[in-house]
């Protein structure tokens, strides 16, 4: 601990776990793995926020996601594609997991956010730091048969960041009306191409802003 009360610790670094881990006490096996864990807490993919990771996961998988690798839940990016392309993903759905009248109206979060880089104490400028958002939605309304793990039920839609930067709007939020005026809908086994066709117009747009500045 230094003088003024603060402490080094370093960054820890983790080990990916398979699940079969068991809880002891006093160095006694509890009767429990860390699967239980995992069905326990992770089994609705319904609720917003584990429906926010399977978002994630399922762009990732069409990306080329290291499975071996961690998800960061404070990172810059939700993603980073075996290519180098900086991914955010957002989702939303019409039928949630609690009692509804209606189907949700969707929306999708594209504020920005500070980061704060190793080192600093103070979190850096306010931006969006991915080349390309992936707005994915379970556009499936029927309850009876609605599934995320069946990624047919899933629509997608992708933006390069810059169009996002440039929505005149809102810079908070955006409406699936809004997203279908700057994109097209997609399905699962185009979304690698569409990917790949957003952040090269991304590239080409900061290109062409540069050389204005310049």
């Amino acid at each position: 601990m230094e003088k003024d009360g603060t402490i080094n610790l370093p960054e820890i670094g983790y080990v990916q776990k398979t699940g079969k881990e068991k809880l002891t006490y006093d160095g006694d096996k509890i009767g429990f793995s860390l699967i239980d864990f995992w069905r326990w807490s992770e089994s609705n993919l319904l609720s917003n926020a584990t429906r926010g990771k399977f978002a994630e996961f399922i762009v990732g998988i069409a990306t080329g996601l290291d499975l071996s690798s961690l998800r960061d839940e404070w990172g810059k990016y939700d993603l980073k594609s075996d290519s180098g392309i900086k991914i955010e993903v957002k989702s939303a759905s019409y039928i949630q997991c609690w009692k509804q009248h209606k189907y949700s109206r969707i929306s999708f979060s594209i504020k920005r956010s500070k980061y704060r880089e190793d080192g600093m104490h103070k979190r850096t400028v306010l931006k969006r730091w991915a080349d390309i958002y992936v707005f994915c939605l379970l556009k499936n309304k029927n309850q009876a048969d609605l599934d995320p793990m069946k990624l047919e039920q899933w629509s997608f839609f992708v933006l390069p960041t810059y169009k996002i930067d440039n929505y005149e709007r809102s810079q908070t939020s955006i409406t699936l009306n809004s997203l279908l005026k700057l994109t097209a809908e997609i399905s699962y086994s185009e979304l690698e191409a569409k990917i790949m066709e957003a952040y090269n117009e991304q590239k080409s747009y900061k290109v062409i802003e540069k050389n204005e500045i310049g």
